[in-house]
């Protein structure tokens, strides 16, 4: 394998990247830097854990050593952790150039990022939705002179689905020039990607690894069959058998929803263990909080929903455990993603119900790997079942009485207030008694203004024709 130098990058960030711990590149820098370098468009598709941050992160700085200004290069990616791990890469790899990044996501001050972003810095990361949101309201800066185009995570940001960004990528792509360099990263495939390889771009290049098998070689993967309200009592068994036996290790537990991370971040605690959570429903200083903690060891362990599951490098993590079987191969592979990175072990176990076995046969076939089932004692879990599930019965009763639920529907409405899908005034009721059904349907009342919206709305084909600068 040749060396950063062999691939065309100066010496100074040769030397950067040596003392990022990264000695050679990987196959996806050897293959994705010389064409970007050489003004192409590239698609990268990698397993997770395979430096990808870098293969765009090293070329970007390269050119723009050569012409600095600012805004040089915009990133979207889907969530704000990784918006903050990306800026860390442009930040250490770029300090002799004395780079000025921004970091553009949901939960910070609007007025605070409008004057960062009006002050230029070379690089902006963004998440879609607060960097549409400055777009529509500000008229302070421009991105109209960018170099480059980055979409890290590409899968899912250009999925159709719970949370749809097409919205907010129209609107950035509608802010950005035809001419520049457009980089797609992602360690799935989708049938979008596959039909962004078709479309004419700048002398596209792409690059997927060759490997048969989806997930790393380091990884060892075993399921966990237990019947669905016993899976706690398992989770606290597994958890208590690495505490004991490896008393460093790290662990992530991935579940399905923000209220069950709560719930079983609060039920570890009850038994002593050293967890904390993350999730969507937390403030954004929260979220910071609780990562900062569990990357310096203050937490051995982690709850976390799928906001965790893309991109986030966290090298000392031993174990990833899914609480849940996921609905989607790919979001398993994100998942198990967390651990056995950059060459190190690591272990995931999936707890697998009578429900899920057809998800886990689409697994398999996915990451071309055959799940071995992990032993348990199981008179060991019997043993701790009732107190299990008593605790777990208590949290979930403080849990209720902190308005949890609640919070969560506030949030919700905010977000389609601000995305013109109800108005922000509430339409009056009916004369007669009123019931909790009625009070949530006066909330959900379409705005008036939503029929005369000022953006644009393209079908998700011609989006994809925009993003190539068609």
């Amino acid at each position: 394998m040749s060396s950063f130098r062999g691939l065309g990058l100066s010496a100074w960030l040769a030397e950067q990247a040596q003392q990022l711990g990264i000695g050679r590149p990987t196959p996806v820098q050897a293959a994705c830097i010389p064409p970007i370098l050489q003004g192409r468009d590239c698609m990268g598709c990698a397993k997770t854990g395979s430096g990808k941050t870098a293969a765009f992160v090293l070329p970007v700085l390269q050119k723009l050593c050569e012409d600095p200004y600012g805004i040089f290069c915009l990133v979207v990616t889907p969530t704000r952790e990784l918006a903050y791990q990306i800026a860390e890469q442009f930040r250490v790899l770029g300090k002799p150039l004395g780079l000025k990044d921004c970091i553009i996501v949901g939960g910070m001050d609007m007025v605070a990022q409008a004057l960062e972003l009006s002050r230029k810095p070379h690089v902006v990361i963004a998440t879609p939705g607060r960097l549409a949101d400055h777009l529509r309201s500000s008229n302070t800066f421009s991105l109209r002179k960018i170099k480059f185009l980055v979409l890290d995570e590409a899968d899912r940001l250009l999925e159709q689905g719970c949370t749809d960004f097409t919205k907010d990528l129209e609107v950035i792509l509608g802010a950005v020039p035809a001419t520049r360099q457009t980089l797609l990263f992602s360690a799935t495939l989708t049938d979008t990607l596959n039909e962004l390889k078709s479309l004419a771009m700048n002398k596209p290049f792409f690059w997927e690894s060759q490997a048969e098998v989806r997930t790393v070689d380091e990884l060892v993967q075993r399921y966990l069959l237990v019947p669905e309200k016993v899976k706690d009592a398992y989770l606290v068994h597994l958890i208590q058998t690495f505490q004991d036996e490896h008393e460093d290790w790290s662990i992530i537990i991935f579940t399905s929803t923000c209220k069950n991370c709560q719930i079983l971040n609060m039920m570890l605690k009850q038994f002593n263990f050293p967890s904390v959570a993350l999730h969507s429903m937390m403030k954004q200083k929260q979220r910071f909080a609780a990562l900062a903690k569990f990357k310096s060891s203050v937490f051995k362990i982690l709850i976390a929903t799928d906001v965790a599951a893309r991109g986030l490098d966290i090298p000392t993590v031993q174990v990833v455990i899914n609480h849940n079987t996921p609905g989607l191969p790919k979001i398993y592979i994100h998942r198990v993603g967390r651990t056995a990175r950059a060459g190190r072990h690591g272990l995931a176990i999936t707890l697998v119900t009578q429900y899920d076995i057809h998800l886990v046969h689409a697994i398999e076939e996915q990451i071309k790997t055959k799940l071995q089932e992990f032993s348990v004692e199981e008179r060991a879990v019997l043993s701790i079942l009732t107190q299990v599930n008593v605790t777990r019965r208590e949290c979930e009763i403080k849990l209720e009485a902190t308005d949890f639920d609640e919070k969560k529907e506030i949030n919700k409405r905010k977000q389609m207030i601000l995305e013109g899908k109800v108005s922000d005034v509430l339409q009056p009721l009916p004369p007669g008694p009123r019931t909790s059904t009625d009070l949530s349907r006066s909330t959900r009342h379409p705005s008036p203004l939503h029929s005369c919206s000022l953006s644009v709305s393209f079908p998700f084909e011609e989006l994809l024709f925009i993003l190539k600068g068609e």
